[in-house]
């Protein structure tokens, strides 16, 4: 965020609830007093405050944040979770004109970029997408001397958000706090939103989906699926559930990319999970599908590092997840074990007709040296994902 500092853009930061958000603009206004910003300087107000409350007329907003900006100098604005104020869009467009006004804003929901907003500062925005921790960043806060593999095992049963940390070896804590999470991003940020969506339905359709990360779905094959199980929502509502549960980022969408055609499918995405550790509180309570969770997380962390991550096809199958950054194209096939040779043979022959020479990489939890299978590098996963 350093970066864009005194830019003439507003920053919006988005991101799952309590995936440190928040942390990172207050990290962000003590570097600002370090380097000599008078604190009065640094306005920031949280709207989901109770004292806050009056703020939420959006009149009282902009009045507040324009009476406190009247000296010299830069004045830097923070609001966090900006979309609880109706109408917040005026304030951002009003704000922004203001060239003594450096503005910030978090959102726990991705409609905050789309509609009017979009319309009104297209082009004066950059997004700062935020997610809970990356392994590598989870296990700098591990005790000393404790395992990578039993790290591992924490983060996939704990989760990522940054508060687990606090709670360690203590799981009511930690259910208790996951599920609070849970309620409010399927009440708050989902139910409320389409209004017409019973609470049930959205944990029913969320539920399905978390059991199936990592598979091939569409709209109506969902419905049909959980119609068969006693579940009723139509297609049309798995669609609108689907877009509002990526909207509240707990879900991730990937769609299909044919490799060989350089072109976008329109079939089936696969959906991911934001948290492991949500995922278990929501699905059986335990920690399984090793392999899925391995794909989930990698998922997850090539969209830190690469941004946009895409389901591959190509000749010789699907493959597990292509990027496409300013160096080119990168393919990914992960996979829990490849110690037996046909198991091997499968994951490897995914790649088999791309016939550039860029990166393919095999992400399995084999614990061994990388090797190279004439050009694809398997590498082990942990070692993988601490890279930065």
């Amino acid at each position: 965020m350093e970066q864009w500092r005194d830019k003439p853009v507003i920053k919006v930061v988005t991101g799952v609830r309590r995936c440190g958000k928040s942390t990172l603009l207050e990290l962000f206004g003590n570097r600002l007093t370090a380097a000599g910003v008078p604190r009065d300087h640094i306005i920031s107000i949280n709207l989901e405050r109770l004292e806050n409350e009056p703020l939420l007329d959006y009149h009282r907003l902009h009045e507040s944040i324009v009476s406190r900006c009247q000296g010299k100098g830069m004045h830097y604005v923070m609001l966090d979770e900006i979309q609880n104020v109706p109408n917040f869009q005026k304030v951002l467009d009003s704000l922004q004109t203001r060239r003594n006004i450096d503005l910030y804003v978090t959102g726990s929901n991705a409609t905050l970029l789309s509609g009017t907003l979009a319309t009104l500062i297209s082009g004066r925005y950059v997004e700062i997408p935020v997610m809970p921790l990356s392994f590598a960043e989870y296990r700098s806060a591990a005790p000393e001397g404790e395992s990578a593999e039993r790290t591992w095992s924490r983060y996939i049963h704990d989760g990522s958000f940054p508060a687990t940390t606090e709670f360690a070896g203590d799981d009511m804590l930690i259910h208790d706090y996951l599920e609070g999470i849970l309620n409010t991003i399927l009440i708050k940020d989902v139910s409320q939103r389409l209004g017409s969506a019973r609470t049930g339905t959205v944990e029913a359709v969320t539920r399905f989906m978390f059991d199936n990360i990592g598979n091939l779905t569409a709209a109506k094959t969902i419905s049909d699926t959980m119609a068969s199980a006693g579940t009723r929502v139509s297609a049309p509502s798995v669609a609108n559930l689907l877009e509002a549960l990526c909207s509240a980022f707990i879900l991730y969408p990937a769609q299909r990319y044919d490799v060989k055609g350089k072109r976008l499918l329109k079939q089936e995405r696969k959906y991911y999970a934001v948290d492991m550790g949500l995922r278990r509180i929501l699905t059986s309570g335990r920690v399984r599908d090793t392999g899925r969770i391995l794909e989930n997380i990698v998922f997850l962390e090539l969209k830190r590092r690469a941004g946009t991550v895409y389901v591959g096809q190509g000749a010789g199958g699907e493959i597990d997840f292509v990027t496409n950054g300013a160096d080119g194209p990168a393919y990914y096939q992960v996979a829990q074990s490849v110690r037996n040779p046909k198991t091997l043979g499968r994951e490897l022959s995914s790649f088999r007709g791309i016939d550039d020479n860029y990166p393919k990489t095999l992400i399995t939890l084999d614990d061994e040296r990388p090797t190279s299978h004439n050009g694809i590098q398997q590498v082990y996963a942990l070692e993988w994902l601490m890279q930065r």
